[in-house]
Order: C-alpha cells, then structure tokens, then sequence
C-alpha cells in the first residue's frame, strides 16, 4: 500500500509539475525506426532536455541502465505486438511486474488496444498485472487507445480510459482527440491522472507545443510521447522547451 503511494508521489511530486515522459519501446512494434536506432543515445538527450521518466522494454533496459541518472524514473513496458504479424493490435503479456521491480521499474506499462476482437484477452492481461502491481507496490501505466476498424468517437475514448481505470491502472495514457472540451470532459471523467500520447510525428514544433499546452489546460498530468518528440532533430531544444512547459515553477531534475 504505501510502498505505491510513495511511488506516485515520485512520479507526480507536485500538482503544478507536469510528468515529463517518452516511450522508447517501439523498437519491438516496429523496428528500429528513424530516431530510435540507439535507445542510450536518445535517453542521454531526453535526460539533458529534463525528462522526468523514460519508457522502455525489459531487454532494452540493458542498454538504458548505463546512462540513466539516478533522478530519472523507469518505467518497463511489458506489452507486445510486431507489424510482422497479421494482427498487429493484438497486444500481449510479455514480462511481469515482479520482472520489472528485479530491473529497477518505478512504473510498469501495459497496452490495451480496445474495439478488436481481442480486446478481452488484453483486458485480462491488464487485470493480472494490475494484480502484481499491488502485491509489489508499483504504479502501473495503462497506454489505452481505440483501433476500432469503424472508427471512434470521444465517446468511445472516455470509456475506454474509465474502463482501465476501473480495472485497476494507476495512470492513463491516451491520445488527443484534437478538441480541448472533449480532453476536459475526458480527464474529469478518468478517476486517476491522465497522460497524453503523441502518436506519429505531425506539425512544426509550434503546434506541437501549443497541443501539449491544451492538453495540460484540459486537465491532463502530463505527457508521454515518444515518435512526435523523438523523431523532431534537434531533439535537445525541444526537450527544454517541453521540460519549462511541464515544469513551470520548479525545473527540470537534475
């Protein structure tokens, strides 16, 4: 019990204080895409940029570990699916929080990708490591997000952040439905701090940062973008900018 209250006050230390963090686990869901071909390379950057917790896959934590500072969170991401495959959203279980507590995780991460056929099986994946998590005292991060072959709805997004959040995920990640009433309506009705993703890379820097600006003014507890971020050159200055942005009145760690 307070071994996760702890966590989550590590993670979110301050109300005013945005959580500043990338996911770097693409790597198994599609290659080693432009801007993530060395995972230590883009940590150093993110790290000087005043990144908050970086998001990476239990193998990858072997090339992490040498350069990650002690201020910077981890967190492990256990959800699995390759382009390789004909079902791609097809998400599953790879790794266990005990797995990611032996690796030094301050978080675990689970994806859910739900309006699929197998929606249920990534549910109940959730649920077991919902499971662990409390046994062992870690946060857990729910990345959820819709892939319904018949579109969405934001709607069909704030059941989909309520439903994993009832079923026991400690934070939400989800995508930005390009409208700031509907994100409002959606962090008020998600009952744990909501994150938002980033996706594909899209937009100059401009509008990049302005959407960060109205996720954050809708109610979201911070970001956790990886492509939209990562694949920008330079990464650095984009980094300080998104740390100042998420960090108003206290900085980036040191």
């Amino acid at each position: 019990m307070y071994g996760k209250q702890l966590r989550l006050a590590r993670i979110f230390p301050d109300p005013g204080r945005g959580l500043f963090s990338v996911p770097l686990d693409h790597s198994v869901s599609m290659g080693p895409i432009d801007g993530l071909e060395s995972v230590a390379k883009v940590a150093q950057e993110l790290q000087e940029g005043g990144v908050d917790l970086v998001i990476v896959t239990k193998g990858a934590v072997r090339e992490l570990a040498p350069v990650l500072r002690p201020s910077t969170l981890l967190g492990v991401h256990v959800s699995a699916s390759t382009t390789l495959s004909p079902h791609p959203n097809h998400k599953r279980r790879v790794g266990t929080a005990n797995e990611a507590v032996a690796l030094g995780a301050d978080l675990l991460s689970v994806q859910v990708n739900f309006g699929v056929p197998e929606e249920g099986e990534m549910l109940a994946d959730l649920g077991t490591s919902v499971d662990e998590c409390r046994a062992l005292g870690l946060p857990l991060l729910c990345m959820t997000y819709l892939k319904s072959p018949d579109g969405s709805t934001p709607d069909d997004l704030r059941h989909a952040c309520r439903a994993a959040a009832d079923l026991g995920a400690d934070i939400v990640k989800t995508s930005y439905l390009g409208s700031v009433e509907e994100f409002r309506r959606l962090t008020r009705s998600t009952p744990v701090p909501v994150v938002v993703g980033g996706g594909i890379r899209t937009g100059s820097d401009e509008e990049f940062l302005r959407q960060v600006t109205d996720c954050l003014s809708a109610g979201a507890r911070g970001i956790c973008i990886g492509r939209n971020l990562f694949q920008r050159a330079p990464l650095l200055p984009l980094a300080r900018k998104l740390s100042a942005l998420l960090h108003p009145s206290s900085g980036a760690r040191s």
